[in-house]
């Protein structure tokens, strides 16, 4: 469900008997919308960075050199600090350090040509592992959510960079989607321009060009347990 603006404000998922199951609600009590303005501003979520207590290859896990196994802990785990209350999902999107409340998986097996967001077929069949740790962790819990963000290196302005980074994180979800059959209900994008780079250039760098994704279910319902 969109607002007049075409702002997500919920998305539910219809059971065989006719329930309904809010998996996104991205609209906080008190925080209404004004015409022509979309949503009223909401103060970024400000949060320590979490003490992160499992091992780095367990919290970041990278596909290159991760199994399968890997990847559904990586898809199924719960937040690695406390979760103080439910999120809206563009909550979740502006705060980095809520974020990282959650495990992530670089697709570092996934680099996209510079200026590109189009990806050629030998980087879709590297998707396969990846859609398989989807399909395990959505059959346990049908309701789960992931963010795939989109990332760019640091050439370029940061409205272009941000607007690349965004078709690059819709490419990766479209072809979850359509390629490998992960619902598109379970999945939502977000761009982030250059502001989180993995190698610390100003120069093009491919490993900067790039998508990662993470469980977000348990920041949007405010659990802390799988």
């Amino acid at each position: 469900m969109h607002d007049q603006y075409g702002n997500l404000v919920r998305r539910v998922r219809r059971e065989p008997a006719g329930r309904e199951v809010v998996l996104i609600e991205n609209r906080r009590r008190g925080i209404d919308r004004r015409p022509g303005y979309g949503y009223v501003e909401e103060e970024v979520i400000r949060l320590p960075p979490p003490v992160v207590r499992i091992p780095r290859e367990e919290y970041i896990v990278e596909t290159e050199r991760a199994s399968e196994a890997d990847i559904v802990e990586a898809f199924t785990a719960p937040p690695v600090e406390r979760i103080e209350r439910a999120y809206t999902l563009d909550e979740i999107r502006r705060s980095q350090p809520l974020r990282e409340r959650m495990r992530r998986v670089d697709l570092d097996t996934i680099n996209f040509e510079f200026g590109s967001w189009e990806l050629p077929p030998d980087q879709i069949d590297e998707l396969r592992v990846i859609a398989d740790g989807l399909r395990q962790a959505i059959s346990r819990n049908p309701n789960e959510i992931f963010l795939v963000e989109g990332h760019t290196d640091a050439v370029g302005s940061d409205e272009d960079n941000l607007t690349l980074s965004d078709r690059r994180a819709e490419t990766i979800a479209t072809i979850l989607t359509q390629r490998y059959q992960i619902p598109a209900e379970n999945l939502t994008t977000q761009g982030y321009g250059e502001q989180y780079l993995k190698v610390d250039t100003q120069s093009p760098a491919r490993e900067n060009r790039r998508a990662t994704l993470r469980r977000i279910t348990p920041l949007l319902q405010g659990q802390n347990q799988q």
